[in-house]
């Protein structure tokens, strides 16, 4: 579809800021002034030289987030109650890193946890952090706190050192006070009243010792896991406020549709409807009460007629149609001299279909408009861009904007979490005083939020008499993985109004981090590579972020393939990688995954039974993860059972060992239902995957056995983040067990179905 062009617009709503603190800060330290040697009193001045230019110094880069908001008061306030507030950018997306920020700020504060109040991602309170993605929650914020504490807790002891009249060194803190060696003591409430903490951060802090961690590297339990347990109010679904209306959205039947009749006045006039809200193609009821939203919507979608136009290319050609669209060509790396040398080559193409996120919870948000501020809480990535987003389509100040996340049932990627926002701005902006609930309908989720692009890679390899990679080619086609909200027109439900908003033009994201290039280069010691990025601007369904972008992709087809190569050289799949793997940490977990699965498994199996392993490198940037899967077919139905998977996972510094066990099990049965499961069905005129039965995923039948996660711990190293690691490892581990499993090689995702039974025959 090219989503539709769109136009302008304006939005806000208010809320009342809680809390007692108000955080400011600025981007950039001020600048020590020069001193500047003026003429004396009654003395005629010099004159002086012309200055020599000079280079300016490099600023030190500060790290993680402080790097762009580097004063310390905007992550750490103290209160005179000795209270303890952090600030983060960041939003709980279910990956558990309140509860690491928690960990990260007690450890370097020497405070309980539970005496901190931790805000996320909040316009008027927090940094701004751009997205939660990428893994980059612990890399970048989680950085960000351990400075800040560290740095805080070392200016309370000269603080208190003052205050005491003793040396510094002579100091200590221990649960929220600074205890001097004479027996005395002084809270930090007592020691802040002297302290301003609205300074910029240093670019080195006085970390605590790894060593005498207590509370880093412990599994703390989560602080989100028991309302949403006991069914308590943990989700935006489940926020109520006083006097709030619900809303529904009747959503154009497909890509373009034009609104060209509506009989309203027979739904006006139903129980409970407050109004009918009309923009050109935008269109929504709002109501006292969710039932009556929802009776209402249906009535209303009965009442209107709409033209449709949208053309989408058939699905069952979709990858060579892909591949005939205009490219913009990338070379993401060539380190190829001279003529290939002489071996044998293997080719292989693989392909991936377009995914949706599924998030189990419908998209929500709440909003409110009052006195010309706008006050949205909602479940999005990015609390930051949203505003920049919703003040465009409304033509409202950005500081007039409040965004609020509150934690959404399922996420991983660019789902409605965006869109629902706008359409409740929208909607509180044309019933102003109230605040409005809009929640989206099963369908709506399925059918209009962005999905995951669907791929197409081409590998090529040569093995020498050796047995060993000398040569390697790679292309992937792939459309953006990013159209988050750049602007005004990449919020859906501006696409249906009077005066549409064109959405900012598709755009590559650059390596190393990459977008459908991510992990396209292997990480493996290859003396001649080159890998190129089709990248297709033209998206003929609505694209955008989803957990691992291209590298689930890339790690699928790099993984299966050097098992194709393995196969190919007569060597084991383990000992093939580690012949091509030089890289320290790599090695460790493929050797720990291995020793833990007690690889090789022996030969003969039983019939259908199958054993498949595979690495990488997050981004070859975070963090490492090797895996070996252990799995079943029935050779008569192509039913499939998953035995056992056992990980290794190095992603620096463990904060919290069980939150990074839950991220790294929920990622490979996130990329098991993937790579079994899931594709996007549509034909020419619609979307046709709107619900569970037209978009399968894995079922708690299909969970593995037994699902083991190993870490490697790395006391005082960078944090990596874990929460993406899973998806491409998992989804080769299991096309190589299958693979072993059926003695033929699936190429082409999801993997079973009519796939599976035709390959099991």
């Amino acid at each position: 579809m090219a989503p539709v062009d769109m136009g302008r617009r304006r939005l806000l709503a208010s809320g009342a800021i809680t809390g007692a603190i108000t955080v400011g800060f600025t981007l950039f330290p001020a600048a020590a002034m020069a001193q500047v040697a003026g003429p004396g009193k009654g003395k005629a001045a010099a004159p002086a030289a012309a200055p020599v230019p000079q280079p300016a110094a490099p600023a030190a880069k500060l790290p993680g987030s402080l790097n762009t908001t580097p004063m310390l008061d905007a992550w750490i306030r103290l209160e005179p109650t000795g209270r303890v507030t952090v600030c983060t950018g960041k939003a709980e997306l279910g990956t558990g890193v309140r509860t690491a920020f928690l960990q990260i700020a007690a450890e370097q504060l020497d405070v309980v946890p539970s005496a901190i109040t931790l805000i996320t991602a909040d316009t008027a309170r927090t940094p701004n952090e751009g997205y939660t993605a990428g893994s980059h929650s612990l890399a970048d914020s989680g950085t960000a706190i351990l400075n800040a504490a560290a740095q805080v807790r070392d200016l309370l002891l000269q603080a208190a050192a003052i205050q005491l009249n003793v040396s510094r060194d002579t100091l200590r803190t221990e649960n929220g006070q600074v205890l001097a060696a004479d027996g005395r003591k002084l809270g930090y409430g007592a020691v802040v009243a002297s302290l301003d903490l609205h300074r910029a951060a240093a670019p080195v802090s006085p970390l605590k010792d790894p060593r005498q961690f207590q509370v880093i590297g412990a599994s703390l339990p989560r602080v989100d896991i028991p309302g949403k347990v006991a069914g308590g109010a943990s989700y935006v679904q489940d926020m109520r406020l006083p006097g709030m209306l619900h809303a529904r959205v009747v959503r154009q039947p497909s890509y373009g549709a034009r609104l060209i009749a509506l009989n309203e006045a027979a739904v006006r006039a139903l129980p409970g409807v407050v109004q009918v809200v009309r923009d050109g193609n935008y269109l929504a009821v709002v109501a006292r009460d969710e039932w009556q939203a929802i009776v209402a919507m249906r009535a209303l979608a009965a009442a209107a007629r709409w033209e449709e136009t949208a053309s989408l290319p058939p699905a069952d050609d979709i990858h060579a149609y892909l591949m005939r669209l205009p490219a913009r060509e990338i070379l993401v790396t060539d380190q190829r001299n001279g003529a290939a040398p002489a071996g044998r080559k293997l080719t292989a193409r693989y392909t991936k279909p377009y995914l949706t996120h599924g998030s189990i919870g419908p998209s929500c948000a709440l909003a409110q408009f009052i006195d010309g501020q706008l006050t949205v809480w909602t479940h999005t990535q990015g609390v930051f861009p949203l505003r920049g987003g919703l003040a465009e389509m409304l033509g409202l100040p950005p500081e007039q904007v409040r965004c609020v996340h509150v934690e959404g049932a399922g996420c991983y990627g660019h789902n409605g979490a965006d869109d629902v926002a706008a359409d409740a701005a929208l909607i509180a902006h044309a019933v102003p005083g109230q605040p409005v609930r809009v929640q989206w309908m099963r369908e709506q989720e399925h059918t209009w939020e962005p999905s995951g692009p669907a791929m197409i890679t081409d590998v090529a390899a040569t093995l020498d008499a050796d047995g060993k990679i000398v040569d390697w080619e790679y292309q992937v086609w792939s459309n953006s993985h990013n159209q988050r909200i750049d602007n005004a027109g990449r919020l859906m439900p501006t696409w249906a109004l009077a005066q549409p908003f064109t959405p900012a033009p598709p755009k590559p994201i650059p390596m190393p981090e990459g977008g459908g290039d991510r992990n396209s280069i292997p990480l493996y010691d290859l003396p001649r590579l080159r890998v190129r990025h089709h990248f297709l601007p033209d998206m003929p369904l609505r694209v955008s972020a989803m957990r691992s972008l291209g590298a689930y992709m890339n790690i699928f087809t790099i993984e299966s393939f050097m098992d194709e190569l393995a196969q190919a050289a007569g060597a084991d799949p383990v000992q093939f990688r580690l012949r091509h793997l030089k890289e320290p940490r790599a090695r460790a977990v493929v050797e720990l995954a291995a020793r833990q699965f007690d690889w090789p498994v022996a030969k003969p199996r039983a019939p259908g039974h199958g054993v498949g392993f595979a690495f990488a490198q997050y981004k070859n940037l975070m963090a490492y993860m090797a895996l070996a899967v252990e799995l079943e077919v029935q050779r008569e139905t192509g039913a499939l059972t998953v035995h056992r998977v056992v990980a290794a996972v190095d992603c620096g510094q463990v904060v919290n060992p069980d939150g990074v066990r839950n991220q790294v099990e929920g990622g490979i049965l996130q990329s098991f239902s993937w790579t079994l499961h899931e594709q996007l069905r549509f034909d020419q005129r619609r979307v046709n995957s709107y619900d569970w039965s037209t978009y399968p995923i894995l079922r708690f039948s299909g969970v593995p056995a037994r699902v083991e996660v190993n870490l490697i711990d790395q006391p005082g190293q960078p944090f990596l983040g874990a929460g993406e690691a899973s998806q491409g490892p998992a989804s080769a581990a299991l096309a190589n067990a299958l693979a072993d499993a059926l003695g033929r090689r699936m190429r082409d995702t999801p993997l079973t179905g009519a796939r599976l039974r035709e390959g099991a025959a």
